[in-house]
């Protein structure tokens, strides 16, 4: 698979859909989940079908495994982080319109950079229904400021104080609301809470930046794409890991062994696997 979901999307509640084990379904999609923290490329996929997981159904079941089908043949992709990277911090905010096709919610989708690295990411279906693409991005903007703001308290541990953070933002409406300090009468239905944005901008703690959709990374995490937009953008935040070399494994594990006089527990038999020695016999 070259893709864990292809579009359009067309995965939903499915009523009249044959039922599947739900607890086989759940161990699944808790696998998948626990690999999002170091795949960002199957966020979206797994955050959807996760929500059917009260009744899931044979349609549900067999996205899943083109998941896993989409893993396996693309197991050499992975985070990797320079020891010479720089410290910018910047974030990226999208969200599609309306596109759960149960409560026609919208999903957010955000990311931030660390000297160009890929540290933190979320794919998350909004509270409330959106009347608008506007207000979509600025509910999505909003969410995206919020771990900026996060992530500035963290560093400061670090000595390193941010300030006018960039958020890339690929609509200028939602720019134009959070930067309008007047409550205009087309945006007074949002939800207050999410109007902090605006606060923030005026303190210098974040700016909003217009970036077009073609460049937007975090359009990955907002809905299934097209075989050549999904490997653009994975190629963008994810890297070929397969350079690393298997030896060094086993001299991690080593050090590990060295420093605090024990082996992690389960990791005796995968360090012997990479070194090549049989397992003794008991």
């Amino acid at each position: 698979m070259k893709t864990p979901m292809a579009p359009p999307l067309k995965i939903h509640a499915d009523s009249t859909g044959k039922s599947v084990d739900i607890t086989n379904y759940r161990g699944m999609i808790g696998s998948l989940l626990y690999l999002t923290a170091s795949r960002p490329n199957i966020m979206y996929a797994t955050c959807l079908c996760a929500r059917y997981q009260a009744n899931p159904k044979e349609s549900h079941l067999a996205a899943v495994k083109r998941i896993f089908r989409y893993l396996k043949g693309t197991m050499n992709l992975g985070l990797w982080y320079p020891k010479d990277s720089g410290f910018d911090l910047i974030g990226y905010s999208d969200s599609d319109f309306a596109g759960s096709k149960v409560d026609r919610k919208s999903t957010t989708g955000s990311c931030q950079l660390l000297g160009g690295n890929l540290v933190s990411w979320s794919s998350k279906k909004q509270n409330s229904v959106s009347t608008s693409t506007a207000e979509a991005e600025y509910v999505a903007a909003g969410s995206c400021c919020a771990q900026i703001l996060w992530m500035k308290n963290q560093l400061q541990d670090y000595a390193k104080v941010y300030s006018h953070v960039p958020i890339l933002c690929d609509n200028s409406s939602a720019i134009a609301i959070a930067n309008n300090p007047v409550l205009h009468s087309r945006s007074k239905h949002i939800d207050i809470r999410y109007h902090f944005i605006r606060d923030h901008i005026s303190k210098g703690d974040i700016e909003l930046h217009f970036i077009p959709t073609d460049l937007q990374l975090a359009d990955l995490f907002t809905k299934p794409l097209d075989e050549a937009r999904f490997n653009f953008l994975v190629g963008s935040l994810v890297y070929d890991v397969s350079f690393l070399s298997t030896s060094l494994i086993p001299n991690i594990f080593g050090t590990f062994f060295l420093l605090y006089g024990f082996m992690p527990r389960g990791t005796t038999g995968f360090v012997r696997q990479l070194m090549g020695r049989p397992r003794p016999d008991t």
